[in-house]
């Protein structure tokens, strides 16, 4: 697909689909930022009262009710919350046209599959039928590039991280890493990892809507070792935790469940995701995104977290991350010796 560029930012009028909870909310304040004028439509289930008289809200259900946006226009539709195509279809329906661009918050996950070792760029094949989160991602951008041609970004993220995050999943690691003690650091210490930071990312969808930016982009920051990764969290903790490596195999074989038990891990030879932390970024480099250093996510993160430490399951919708029980044991039975039965 092409990418292009149209210049001249100024000041917009910019409806956010959701915009409340996590990449909406940080959105919102980017936009803010900027200068915009912002309109909102979700269904008022999370964060009622934020932006109070900053922003206009439109309440409505994108699944029964969009009658809050028919007859409304808008130089842009930025979507965080698309998960079916028909979600899209009936958006785009509703505004009848008088949106020039939409910005479609995707996912790596439409790719097919990530191959062990081997990078992937927005050319990679995608999924197809729709079956599932990856595919029916796949399908809303393929229903948007329909109904809008030539009109559309379709940004497709990794792990977002950072304040406000409603999964735990990044924040599992600045947090375990403050409390001390013995940690268990999965797989290989030179392992790459990829996330975005939703405060990058929340920056790089505003210029997208200022520059007019059409095109499919991986939205994932530079790629990290697990070990400066980890390193970097006991820095900006002054913590004095210890990291205790386990390759994949010692996980695998105690059962520990890769990506939501150890957050940022997965089995290097894993044939169907070995290879998902290997995006390749420059395409959305060239147009603007940009990563800031890894210890400003850390210490923002970490600092959200302390402040409210149930925080991360505000949507209901936590990881079930590693226990401290679980770990404990873990690491004790790797360090117990290992018996060897007598033949005599």
């Amino acid at each position: 697909m092409r990418v292009a560029n149209h210049a001249g930012p100024g000041s917009m009028n910019i409806l956010i689909l959701g915009g409340t909870v996590f990449l909406g909310r940080h959105l919102v304040q980017a936009a803010l930022a900027r200068g915009h004028a912002l309109t909102l439509f979700n269904r008022g289930q999370h964060g009622a009262t934020l932006f109070e008289g900053s922003v206009e809200k439109l309440c409505g259900d994108r699944d029964a009710d969009l009658a809050a946006l028919r007859g409304r226009s808008f130089d842009c539709v930025v979507d965080c919350c698309g998960y079916r195509p028909q979600q899209v279809r009936d958006v785009v329906a509703a505004l009848g046209g008088a949106t020039p661009h939409y910005i479609f918050v995707s996912s790596i996950s439409v790719y097919r599959s990530f191959a062990p070792g081997q990078s992937f760029d927005e050319d990679a094949p995608l999924l197809q039928g729709d079956d599932g989160y990856g595919a029916l991602k796949a399908r809303c951008e393929q229903t948007l590039q329909e109904l809008m041609p030539g009109q559309a970004a379709l940004v497709r993220p990794g792990l977002i991280v950072g304040p406000f995050d409603p999964t735990g999943r990044f924040t599992y690691w600045p947090r375990r890493i403050a409390r001390g003690g013995q940690v268990l650091a999965p797989g290989r210490p030179e392992r790459p990892v990829q996330w975005i930071d939703v405060r990058d990312l929340a920056q790089w969808c505003v210029h997208l809507a200022e520059q007019r930016t059409l095109g499919p982009f991986n939205a994932v920051g530079p790629r990290l070792a697990m070990r400066t990764l980890l390193e970097r969290c006991i820095a900006v903790a002054g913590s004095a935790a210890q990291l205790t490596w386990q390759s994949d195999a010692a996980l695998l074989a105690a059962g520990v469940s890769p990506w939501t038990e150890l957050p940022l891990w997965i089995p290097e030879d894993d044939p169907a995701f070995g290879g998902m932390l290997l995006a390749d970024n420059a395409r959305a480099l060239a147009h603007g995104l940009k990563a800031r250093p890894v210890d400003d996510t850390i210490a923002a993160t970490l600092q959200w977290d302390q402040a409210d430490p149930a925080a991360s399951a505000v949507s209901g919708g936590a990881v079930a991350t590693m226990t401290p029980e679980r770990e404990t044991q873990l690491l004790a039975d790797a360090a117990a010796p290992v018996q060897v039965r007598s033949t005599a």
